[in-house]
């Protein structure tokens, strides 16, 4: 696996009500900028998605994939491909939430390979527009809703 793109930010909101957020994929198109649609293929038995199906538009990168995820209540999620797409051969990631005062610490952590050749620099930096863009999203979000 590639490098990976960390990055973190602090929400003004509880552990539960960010991963809340987080679990909510069929919003992901209201606020995750590349993400375009986002479809749960299977639930555990918690209500939590085990399995997604994306549709991604992130410039350079563009494709549909799903992602298979495991679970640690509300410390954290982390997620990989189970079936690629035709661009994205591999990706993982993880949100790691911890307690920040009345506020959560986020980080996300991102690693995208590609079945296509393209230049690290610019799949790094598309990489970065998809943490830096979702982490503001996910702040947004979840500082709305916990207002």
């Amino acid at each position: 696996m590639p490098d990976r793109t960390t990055s973190s930010i602090t929400i003004g909101a509880g552990r539960a009500e960010v991963m809340a957020v987080i679990a909510d994929f069929p919003s992901y198109p209201e606020w995750a900028g590349q993400v375009k649609t986002a479809e749960v293929v299977d639930t555990g038995s918690d209500g939590r998605a085990l399995t997604v199906r994306f549709k991604l538009d992130a410039g350079p990168i563009s494709d549909t994939y799903t992602l298979g995820y495991t679970w640690d209540g509300d410390d954290g999620v982390s997620w990989k491909v189970v079936e690629p797409g035709t661009m994205v051969s591999d990706l993982r990631g993880s949100y790691r939430l911890s307690d920040a005062g009345r506020s959560t610490e986020v980080t996300y952590e991102l690693a995208v390979d590609l079945s296509v050749p393209m230049i690290g620099l610019i799949k790094r930096k598309a990489e970065k527009v998809i943490v830096d863009t979702a982490l503001k999203g996910l702040k947004k979000r979840a500082e709305s809703r916990a207002s």
